[in-house]
């Protein structure tokens, strides 16, 4: 090879990495998505649904054909990675995205890695949409960071107002994780809540992540006369705090939010499950038309049924689809101009509606009662 050649091939592998639209020498008939997932660490179920959901989403486009932009048919390439269930990875993985200029970002997932996630996306102009995370903040004043599911605002209210007029509870204790801005979150707005509605919080006791004894924090609840225990904590501590609860002698209605939606809760907690309430996104026996199809479609490709991680991701892509569609660019601020002006789009966990300037949606939550080992819908609210 010639010194003019070289050269030649020098300056174009310069100019694709420095290139960051994702347009660069891969493949300029791809769009590319990154999946910022928890697929090790303490939720790893929760990682496993958002990549399954995702990759489904981005299969049903291509057999379509794949999406028409900027004047061709592109096809969609998803780029998992894994986050570890700990914030500093999910902000590396964040600006991983960012170096190989995908469209957008989905996830994560648990607003512990969600929040630090969405400080690297802001801060480089990334579309992203976290499917699971509720805690308020982490959309608040942030022109690029979605989110397919309520907020703890919404839920905190939802479960308080079900504990005190459907439960006719009165006396109400809190365990949660006071190390995870989603427990601490939602924990707190329940205590705002629960008080405002007429109620008592007759305990309020918090652990760290990774505790596994909880005799102290019960024995409290337990001598402060409560009749329903809260727990706003992740599928895979509740069912221990809950056998650790009856152990104790605590007999009275144990009820949960939407981190109890994975069926890994009932692998776990087996009978002692039974007859619980938790708050949640979306009930697959009370399902639309839609829904009904998209549960139909995962169970059949991956042997199970879809969680509320999986429906919201479904949804998060749909979502972003749409915006794309609409936009006829995969350009991330001709897409975000159109993921702005988004309203009544219907998601297979519900309609959703996008108020100026929010990432936000205003939806409905559904309360899941567990019976026969199973997620039963119980009721739905309404903003």
């Amino acid at each position: 090879m010639g010194i003019h050649m070289k050269q030649k091939l020098i300056v174009a592998v310069l100019i694709c990495i420095g290139i960051t639209v994702f347009s660069s020498c891969k493949d300029s008939n791809v769009i590319s998505i990154g999946v910022n997932a928890e697929l090790t660490g303490s939720i790893p179920v929760a990682g496993k649904s958002c990549v399954n959901a995702a990759k489904m989403a981005a299969a049903e486009i291509n057999d379509q054909g794949g999406i028409a932009v900027d004047g061709k048919t592109m096809r969609v390439e998803i780029l998992a990675e894994d986050n570890e269930d700990k914030a500093e990875s999910a902000a590396a993985v964040a600006q991983k995205f960012v170096s190989k200029g995908v469209v957008a970002m989905i996830g994560p997932n648990a607003s512990r890695n969600a929040v630090p996630a969405a400080i690297v996306a802001e801060s480089n102009k990334l579309i992203m949409i976290s499917p699971w995370s509720t805690i308020p903040k982490l959309t608040e004043k942030k022109k690029y960071i979605y989110r397919s599911c309520f907020t703890d605002d919404f839920q905190g209210v939802v479960v308080s107002s079900f504990i005190y007029k459907k439960l006719k509870a009165r006396r109400a204790a809190v365990l949660f994780d006071i190390t995870s801005e989603y427990n601490k979150g939602i924990a707190e707005v329940f205590k705002a809540e629960f008080i405002k509605a007429g109620g008592a919080v007759t305990a309020f006791e918090s652990y760290s992540t990774g505790d596994k004894d909880f005799s102290a924090q019960l024995s409290k609840i337990k001598a402060s006369r409560a009749d329903v225990l809260f727990l706003p904590n992740y599928y895979n501590e509740v069912p221990l705090q809950i056998q650790q609860a009856r152990q104790q002698g605590l007999k009275g209605m144990i009820v949960g939010s939407d981190s109890w939606g994975s069926e890994e809760i009932l692998t776990l907690g087996k009978d002692i499950m039974n007859g619980l309430y938790f708050t949640t996104h979306y009930a697959p026996d009370m399902a639309t038309e839609k829904a009904k199809k998209f549960i139909a479609d995962y169970e059949a490709k991956y042997g199970a049924k879809p969680d509320d991680v999986a429906a919201l991701t479904y949804d998060a892509f749909g979502m972003l689809f749409e915006s794309v569609k609409k936009a006829k660019s995969r350009n991330p601020e001709n897409v975000l101009a159109e993921l702005s002006k988004l309203s009544n789009f219907p998601g297979v966990t519900g309609t959703m509606k996008f108020s100026s300037g929010s990432g936000s949606p205003v939806k409905s939550a559904v309360v899941i009662q567990i019976r026969d080992n199973a997620f039963k819908y119980y009721d739905t609210v309404n903003p």
